[in-house]
Parts: C-alpha cells; structure tokens; sequence
C-alpha cells in the first residue's frame, strides 16, 4: 500500500489480499479500523473474486471513512468516491463512478481503438458520496453520480443512481425509496 502511495490509518485489517491501484497524481485513503475481505471465506455470503480498489486517473479520489467493512467489492474512480465512517459494504457490491466507455457506439469504437486508451474524457463520470452509517447490501451496484445520505439501506442486488436522503431504505432495480427509517415510531 505504501508503494501505491495509499494512505491508511491505525487497525487496518485484511482478511486476504485485495487489489489496489492508485494512479499517480490520485489520492487514496482508508481511515482507520477498516476491515478488507477478500478471501473466499471471510464472508460466507460467497465473494466472487478479492476486493478491487481502483483510481484510475490523476486528481481521481477515494476517500474510506474510519471503521468501515468491504467484503469482496470493486471500488473504481475516474472523478470521486467518498464513503463514511461506520459503512458496511456488503458482498460483492460495485461502486462505479463512470460508465466506462463512451455510450455512443461511433465515439465507443474510437475510443476502444485506439492504441493510446482513446481520450478519457469521452468515458462519462460523476462523483459518489455514501454517508456515514450506511449499509450496502449483496451484490448491489452503485452508479456514478448516486449521492446516499446518512443512515440509508440499500437492498441485496439493489441498482442504485440518483440522491437520497438519510434514512432511507433503498431497494429494487432501478433502486427507490421503500421505506424511511424511523418512520411511524411513537
């Protein structure tokens, strides 16, 4: 992690070993008491492959809260993730901040041919913010540009992209508001 230049705080565990990139002139860092599964077993949700964490582009950033547990996700950034202190991402969850590839198929083709990576800026990107004490459940997808306030729950296999407010209890594909939290007590 240090020859990545990935900063990290105090009681970081990993349980396996996960796949980290950071590219030069991007920022990394992982708060303290974070717990990283990437073995088959540390999660007995079943991880399909180890915990990928990934910067992909100078001034891309990823920020991981103190006391926060991965199991098995991919966590990628062009632009921005920020994740907050007390999160739970569960069993092989996607945080996506970009689509990859151009949406156009004539740009797409362009840029997929070309010998150079083709020009980054076609590939479209938006931030992500999770706030703090939110879990993320099995096999989620979390898209570029999804902001989730504080507290908020997102159901196993849930996709998720847009805004939501804290508490809230996210579910389905495309992902809505089920429930919010709190709601309905004396």
């Amino acid at each position: 992690m240090r020859l990545a230049k990935v900063k990290y705080g105090k009681g970081l565990l990993l349980k396996g070993v996960p796949v980290i990139f950071n590219k030069g002139g991007a920022e990394m860092t992982i708060g303290e008491n974070v717990v990283i599964k990437s073995s088959f077993l540390s999660n007995l949700v079943g991880l399909y492959s180890r915990t990928i964490i990934v910067t992909r582009r100078p001034g891309a950033y990823i920020h991981i809260g103190n006391n926060v547990g991965i199991s098995g996700a991919t966590i990628y950034a062009r632009k921005g993730i920020e994740i907050g202190d007390n999160t739970a991402i569960g069993g092989n969850v996607k945080i996506l901040d970009n689509d990859f590839h151009p949406i156009d198929w004539e740009t797409r083709n362009r840029y997929l041919l070309d010998p150079n990576g083709g020009d980054a800026d076609v590939v479209p990107a938006r931030e992500i913010f999770i706030g703090k004490n939110c879990f993320i459940g099995c096999n989620s997808i979390i898209l570029k540009g999804t902001v989730l306030g504080d507290g908020c729950v997102v159901g196993a296999g849930a996709v998720v992209a847009g805004k939501f407010e804290a508490g809230s209890v996210i579910a389905g594909n495309p992902a809505k508001v089920i429930k919010k939290l709190g709601e309905g007590k004396a």
